[in-house]
């Protein structure tokens, strides 16, 4: 099964006037858009920046929040590190916010990103402190056409279960991504055109597969998506 939500069908958000500007494929209730959180993804937002702009110091508890820097720099401070971090493309940050944290981003002109909130055992992580992880670009293995942010041999591992994350990079001829019982595939195409038997998926389309023995994607044109494999169902009750 294949399901397509195109950014039209996302969530829509934005700060500071439009400065930042957002959509989501999985949103906050009151954000609107077709998806709610499934398995333990909870939040995903594709945010750009248009100018200079900062997302004020807020807290987080609980739950597992993740930014990968798609394009640009943005420059992140929290409680724990208590002092500003620039992050560079192709860097990714790991807050497990535990009993409490609380963060702010600055992102810089024509930046990009992807937020990404995951699940855990809250039960647990309620109870644990708060860890703060940067990882550099040249720190994620990778082979062939795929950057592995989460899965073997990655420095980054989360409290929410079964989660692997990679970024696929596509160029010609096509790519087949087998799909395995019990999870999800959920997959956001960052550049580039693919195309699936009658369904063609482009840039900023969010897709969730499921059931499916394999998938072959032929390509349009060249680019690359982000891909998050997560169980269809949890040990643990997610919120």
């Amino acid at each position: 099964m294949i399901n397509l939500f195109t950014k039209s069908q996302q969530a829509y958000g934005e700060f500071n006037n439009g400065e930042i500007i957002e959509n989501k494929p999985i949103g906050f209730p009151q954000d609107g858009g077709a998806l709610r959180p499934y398995s333990n993804l909870f939040y995903w937002a594709h945010a750009s920046a248009t100018k200079d702009s900062i997302i004020g110091l807020h807290p987080h508890r609980g739950f597992e929040i993740m930014s990968i820097v798609l394009e640009g720099e943005i420059v992140h401070y929290d409680t724990l590190q208590n002092k500003w971090i620039p992050l560079q493309e192709g860097d990714v940050q790991l807050i497990q916010s535990g009993k409490g944290i609380s963060h702010a981003e600055a992102l810089k002109k024509d930046a990009s990103i992807f937020q990404i909130w995951f699940n855990p055992d809250l039960r647990k992580t309620l109870q644990q402190e708060a860890k703060y992880i940067d990882v550099p670009k040249s720190d994620f293995p990778k082979s062939e056409n795929k950057i592995t942010i989460v899965g073997k041999n990655s420095p980054l591992s989360l409290e929410s279960e079964k989660i692997e994350i990679d970024i696929i990079e596509f160029d010609k001829g096509t790519t087949t991504l087998p799909i395995e019982d019990d999870f999800y595939y959920s997959i956001y195409i960052i550049e580039g055109e693919l195309k699936n038997d009658a369904l063609v998926f482009k840039k900023d389309d969010f897709i969730i597969i499921e059931s499916e023995p394999t998938l072959v994607l032929e390509t349009l044109t060249k680019g690359r998506f982000l891909q998050i494999k997560s169980p269809t169902t949890t040990s643990y009750p997610t919120y």
